[in-house]
């Protein structure tokens, strides 16, 4: 997705070999033109694939998964880090690990809103390590619902959360794979080479 490489390579800022930070248009300040578009590209790619429900995890996940719905036509339920005092009957409930934070964080989901007659479509705005993807596979598995399939707005393609998802026999669609943070430079997949904010 051209406009979102393009955004990552005059707004984000490589911090080490691993990390990238995006937080001008994505993760803290939201650029409300690109999520447009995001979300209108995920509903392109997971069309022939039936879906009910969009399934993210609090907070970055939320801004791309409600535009996708909005294209999709269906509710976004968002997976929650921090204990709230509305949300305690019928928890479903699945433990991640942040890679970025280096914490484990329990995330939650009602039953009510997830049931075995949905088919879910998995978002987020980060694939790494997959352990994000896995605690939300989680909580669709124990709700006895179906994952339609993943979509993700950067993936890490250097670290092997993609590879454990696609092996386990899941549509993956990232719009933006990293190959390389190597020396602050962004190498896509496609072998884009580009330099940003040294």
């Amino acid at each position: 997705m051209e406009l979102l490489k393009s955004k990552i390579l005059t707004e984000g800022k490589v911090l080490k070999d691993d990390i990238l930070k995006v937080d001008a248009f994505l993760n803290h300040q939201i650029d409300p033109v690109l999520m447009d578009a995001i979300g209108k590209e995920f509903a392109s790619r997971f069309a022939e694939q039936p879906v009910t429900k969009i399934l993210t995890i609090e907070s970055s996940g939320i801004a791309p998964a409600v535009m996708t719905g909005l294209y999709m036509n269906v509710p976004v339920v968002f997976a929650r880090k921090q204990k709230s005092l509305t949300l305690t009957d019928g928890l479903l409930t699945a433990q991640v690990y942040s890679f970025t934070k280096q914490v484990n964080n329990q995330i939650a989901i009602s039953s009510t809103f997830i049931s075995e007659q949905d088919h879910v479509l998995i978002l987020d705005d980060f694939l790494a390590n997959g352990q994000a993807a896995l605690g939300l596979i989680d909580l669709v598995q124990q709700a006895g619902a179906t994952v339609s399939g993943i979509g993700i707005v950067i993936e890490k393609a250097f670290q092997d959360g993609g590879e454990k998802l696609r092996d386990k026999g899941f549509k993956v669609e990232s719009l933006a794979r990293i190959k390389s943070l190597k020396n602050k430079t962004v190498d896509f997949l496609d072998d884009t080479r580009e330099v940003i904010n040294e």
